[in-house]
């Protein structure tokens, strides 16, 4: 199945793993809508919405860039009509967006408790429910989280529960609406990295250049996101997905491309549940 001509709205795809995403889905000639806040350049932080639909062009497909705050009801509502009116329809959601902050309970200010809740689990719930209509109309229409599985282990939560509840708010809504979504065979599903993932985020919140050398590039989660939303939507749902099982269970075997280092040595995301199955040809690469 190719994502040739399928309109993709994604959140936050101006930088970093949703500009990665979009461009791989433009290798197939898609229609990419890039919904995001950055029309200027950022001090720290590369790209724009409108940088990111040159790339997305460059690589061969056809993009919308819109100014999106995904906070703000009406501005969703907006940008997804003018999606729909510019590219025909939608039939694929990435929710990408989404705001971290790594501090316990005293150190984490309520402004930026409310700011990861509203963009985190808020915004994902309203990009998809105003997107909804328009995925009910697509022939194999697809919403993905970028979101980790559901683990209640107190780990993930002490010393950074603020930004483990929002995130987390994001899986909840891949775990309801995968199911309440089932009748109209649209998909559902949650993507989330094995490893630290080199983006602007894990060098601005986990260390620096030094975790950078440590992650893998984002080409991992642009191609397991491709082999997510090229199944069929009816049958693949629900599924709290993980970059390298994605690819290994899609006949990858070496994942020396994504990475600098050994596996060995690469530093482990958050959330990763404990008992989540190492094949040999992801531990040996």
């Amino acid at each position: 199945m190719s994502l040739k001509d399928k309109v993709i709205f994604i959140s936050g795809g101006s930088r970093g793993i949703g500009l990665a995403m979009a461009k791989k889905a433009a290798g197939d000639g898609a229609k990419i809508v890039v919904a995001a806040k950055t029309s200027e350049p950022h001090p720290k932080l590369p790209g724009t919405i409108f940088t990111a639909a040159d790339e997305i062009i460059e690589a061969g497909g056809d993009a919308l860039p819109v100014v999106c705050d995904i906070r703000d009801e009406d501005n969703v509502r907006d940008v997804i009509n003018q999606a729909v009116d510019h590219f025909g329809g939608i039939d694929i959601c990435i929710n990408n967006a989404s705001a971290i902050q790594l501090t316990n309970v005293t150190d984490t200010a309520m402004k930026r408790y409310d700011l990861m809740h509203q963009i985190n689990g808020r915004g994902t719930y309203m990009v998809s429910k105003y997107c909804l209509p328009h995925l009910m109309k697509s022939a194999n229409p697809h919403i993905l989280n970028l979101s980790p599985p559901l683990d209640m282990s107190p780990k993930w939560f002490s010393g950074t529960v603020a930004y483990t509840m929002a995130k987390y708010t994001m899986s909840m809504c891949v775990l309801g609406m995968a199911e309440e979504f089932k009748e109209f065979g649209i998909a559902v599903n949650a993507l989330w990295p094995r490893t630290a993932i080199a983006t602007a985020a894990v060098q601005n919140h986990l260390g620096g250049d030094e975790i950078m050398k440590l992650s893998r590039n984002v080409d991992i989660m642009a191609d397991s996101a491709y082999e997510i939303l090229t199944k069929d939507s009816k049958t693949f749902t629900g599924n709290f997905c993980i970059d390298d099982l994605v690819l290994h269970e899609a006949g990858i075997k070496d994942f020396t491309k994504y990475a600098n280092v050994p596996f060995a040595e690469l530093m482990p995301d958050f959330f990763v549940p404990d008992d989540t199955p190492v094949p040999d040809e992801v531990k040996n690469s």
